[in-house]
């Protein structure tokens, strides 16, 4: 796509993001820099920077730019925090969390979308992301405690152990709600017992389909 790409890349910081919010500039610079058609599969990259979800293979998606860079700047992360995605999907935006410094650890259901993530991110030049191929709605205790958690996913309420596996300042950022429509919830742990939740807002999202989500796809 060369510099159409590059055009519309920076087309969607200035119009999709900023404009919108965004107030980040190491998220702004972050997706500036990535190439999100990198990320997407077949003739829907000519899509890549359109305002909105695009479908990947498994019948799962990569959620638009602007709700990425939102779920990013709520974890509010910093170089060298240690990060746990659940749902690996596409890859973009385990991508955008190492371009911000950070270490990735990125749980994928099905096989075939961590073997073409794993692809995504290799041609795309990013490093600092482990994809593992398991059920990962109940987070990750071997890993804990996760300075960060996102989930890209809806879950039809947060699963307890991502609670219990954040650390003290860490927020665990996921859809919450029916497999139509969430509430993207913010969930900061404060103290080793308590724990702050709010909304920042609607959004849709694929179901999180595991043992701490939703039992059928």
């Amino acid at each position: 796509m060369g510099e159409r790409a590059d055009r519309a890349r920076a087309a969607m910081v200035t119009d999709q993001l900023r404009r919108r919010g965004i107030a980040d500039e190491r998220v702004l610079a972050a997706m500036a820099a990535l190439p999100r058609e990198r990320f997407v599969p077949g003739a829907a990259q000519a899509q890549a920077y359109d305002d909105r979800a695009l479908p990947i293979d498994a019948g799962q998606t990569i959620s638009q730019p602007y709700v990425v860079a939102r779920m990013t700047e709520l974890l509010g992360i910093e170089p060298g925090d240690r990060i746990l995605e659940v749902g690996t999907g596409s890859g973009y935006q385990a991508a955008v969390l190492a371009r911000l410094g950070a270490a990735v650890r990125s749980y994928e259901r099905w096989p075939e979308l961590a073997a073409s993530a794993r692809e995504h991110l290799a041609t795309a030049g990013v490093d600092g992301v482990e994809i593992i191929v398991a059920d990962g709605s109940g987070g990750d205790p071997t890993g804990a405690p996760w300075d960060g958690i996102v989930v890209t996913a809806g879950a039809p309420a947060i699963p307890e152990p991502l609670r219990e596996q954040l650390a003290v300042g860490g927020r665990l950022v996921i859809p919450v709600g029916s497999r139509r429509v969430q509430q993207l919830t913010v969930v900061e742990r404060r103290s080793p017992t308590e724990w702050h939740e709010w909304s920042d807002g609607q959004v849709v999202f694929v179901p999180l389909v595991g043992a701490a989500g939703w039992t059928e796809r």
